[in-house]
């Protein structure tokens, strides 16, 4: 840890209560991007589906009432995201909306932090957590330029 804030450039304290800039997440990123020699993207994955078991553990509430991936996905915007801002107002949360689309859950994803790589490494976090498997495809990004960034959520136990 001491030397990827070392490689950042950053000598803060950060502690799980703390909220902090979006600039310090992105040098966090790219310093640990780099010593691994990985791509941001699959770093911020990483991060995603690692951080997912932990929120699991301080937050059961979110998850004891569902049995899938899919029935906790959708809870998203009304429970997940209105609780996540109780416990950090002024959260800058992303918006997601949702359709079906022969089989697959077709999840739209709308952020100005464009961390849908976060959001996918929560997914698949999240599939492991209820024993499954999902496979993710993501035809549209924002950051290459889209509205939107379109995951299709492919389920499979």
């Amino acid at each position: 840890w001491d030397a990827l804030l070392d490689a950042s450039g950053l000598d803060g304290v950060y502690t799980s209560l703390g909220s902090y800039p979006d600039e310090d997440l992105t040098k966090l990123v790219r310093a640990a991007a780099e010593a691994l020699a990985l791509p941001a993207d699959d770093v911020v994955q990483w991060f995603g589906r690692n951080a997912l078991p932990l929120f699991a553990e301080r937050y059961p509430q979110l998850f004891e009432h569902h049995a899938s991936t899919r029935s906790f996905v959708l809870t998203l915007n009304d429970i997940i995201h209105p609780e996540v801002r109780k416990l950090y107002p002024g959260a800058d949360v992303p918006e997601f909306d949702f359709g079906m689309r022969e089989g697959t859950l077709v999840m739209g994803y709308r952020s100005t932090r464009k961390l849908c790589s976060f959001a996918e490494g929560l997914l698949l976090g999240a599939a492991d957590h209820f024993g499954e498997r999902l496979a993710i495809e993501q035809p549209s990004c924002m950051k290459r330029g889209d509205e939107q960034c379109v995951l299709e959520l492919a389920f499979a136990r």
